[in-house]
């Protein structure tokens, strides 16, 4: 494990700061956010109330991927994370390729929560131009990250803590709306009136894709896991609870949603988030209002976690000898500040996908995040085949193993292969493909150059 040892001591300089309670918190505070606030509502217009199968889908290709990652973290904790492993158990083609895919991945995914953060102001606020907004919480959020990584997961404990709480209570007020109308027929009629499957296995498996956006964030934890004080614990510690809080407010909250309206209420163009939608309905006094606010902070929540995220995958490139040096560099307060900088640039991309198009921002910023996403998805399963079969060869003894190998997986790699393919054919990704497709190639010939350069620079 000698060579590995060498990539861990390379990314060294980052504070050991975060405890096993926040890196928990971390984890939900990506993976709860604006994929289940308002991507919800594009995925109840393609799947209908079987938005339920699509998310619990979903769920179960995220669970996979967290038993994945959790294995290999606790084995090898370090920032570079699935880059690392990828780089080590496949190729460094194959590392060089998904940090720079993850990385973008979240540098747009950056924008996408504060595309989505100017959609939930104008609840208030119709008039003012969302450029200011923008700039507001991104200028607030990246002077968080730019601070220190203890004042990054103080902030993101506290806003995950907000949105766990106010899940809570709307589950218990819809929980209370329902037993309190006491009325079968009701539920029935939303749940089937235009039938429970609007558009087949099709809408449930663009729902999926959806669902998937709305689970990015919980790998963050793996690359977490090199700032964390004891790495091994807090990965188990995570793993354990964050999959079951997420399945639990997912598919609950979701299922009192399309129990409590009909789902094409809750599509409408002028709403904003489902849940905004159904406290409106239910007529309690301010729900709404309330609701938003809690919204944004689930948005800024995921956003800051992703420009964390970002910054670190960045700066794990510069260790690794594949983006400038400079990145590299990480100071006194344990930040990587021009890592920090480059990542910033999301938002940059967002305010002008928003102005040339505001009407269909968030789903275009969908699109082309998720190629990003859905590659370094399936890297990690495929780099989890090899890292078992390389411990098996070796007789190394797993720290943490998680059942169900290979046949978990194969199937999530599998999954990740499906909908891709299946992006192609949904005009509302079609984008995915169309991006990610060139954006890799390039990649590959920027790694052949790169390659070069460095042969001929060590022939000298």
């Amino acid at each position: 494990m000698g060579n590995f040892e060498r990539i861990q001591s390379r990314e060294t300089g980052l504070h050991k700061k975060l405890s096993a309670r926040q890196m928990s918190m971390i984890a939900i505070g990506g993976a709860i956010g604006t994929g289940l606030f308002l991507g919800s509502k594009f995925a109840i217009g393609f799947a209908g109330p079987a938005v339920i199968i699509s998310y619990a889908l979903g769920g179960l290709i995220a669970l996979a991927l967290m038993g994945c990652l959790a294995e290999m973290t606790v084995q090898h904790p370090t920032s570079g994370s699935f880059g690392a492993y990828a780089e080590f158990y496949l190729h460094p083609i194959a590392g060089f390729l998904v940090r720079y895919s993850y990385w973008a991945c979240t540098v747009l995914a950056v924008g996408t929560e504060v595309t989505a953060i100017a959609e939930y102001m104008k609840f208030w606020f119709p008039q003012i131009n969302s450029w200011i907004w923008i700039a507001l919480f991104s200028c607030s959020l990246i002077g968080v990250n730019a601070y220190s990584v203890k004042a990054f997961g103080s902030v993101e404990y506290w806003f995950s803590t907000i949105k766990i709480f106010a899940i809570i209570v709307f589950i218990v007020l819809a929980v209370c709306v329902l037993l309190s109308q006491s009325n079968i027929s009701r539920i029935e009629h939303n749940l089937f009136s235009s039938g429970f499957t609007p558009h087949g296995f099709s809408g449930i498996w663009t729902g999926v894709i959806i669902s998937i956006f709305s689970y990015i964030g919980i790998e963050m934890i793996a690359i977490a896991a090199g700032e964390a004080t004891n790495p091994e614990h807090a990965v188990k510690t995570a793993f354990k609870g964050t999959l079951a809080r997420l399945l639990i407010f997912y598919l609950l909250a979701l299922s009192l949603i399309v129990m409590l309206m009909p789902w094409k209420e809750l599509i409408q163009e002028n709403s904003t988030s489902p849940f905004v939608t159904v406290m409106q309905n239910v007529g309690i006094p301010f729900a709404d209002s309330i609701l938003n606010f809690i919204v944004i902070v689930a948005a800024l929540s995921a956003m800051n976690s992703m420009l964390y995220i970002a910054t670190r995958m960045m700066f794990s490139l510069s260790r690794a000898n594949e983006a400038p040096q400079i990145l590299g560099k990480v100071k006194n307060n344990g930040v990587p500040l021009n890592a920090l900088a480059l990542s910033s640039a999301g938002i940059a991309v967002a305010a002008l996908v928003y102005v040339f198009n505001p009407e269909t921002a968030f789903p275009i910023m969908i699109a082309l995040s998720m190629f990003g996403a859905l590659f370094s998805w399936g890297t990690v399963f495929l780099t989890h085949l090899c890292f078992r079969i390389r411990m098996r060869q070796q007789q190394q003894i797993l720290k943490f193993r998680v059942p169900g190998f290979p046949f978990i997986t194969l199937a999530g790699l599998v999954a990740i292969i499906s909908i891709m393919i299946t992006t192609w054919f949904t005009p509302i990704f079609h984008a995915t493909l169309l991006f990610g497709i060139p954006f890799l190639a390039f990649l590959v010939l920027v790694y052949i150059i790169q390659a070069y350069h460095k042969k001929v620079q060590a022939n000298k």
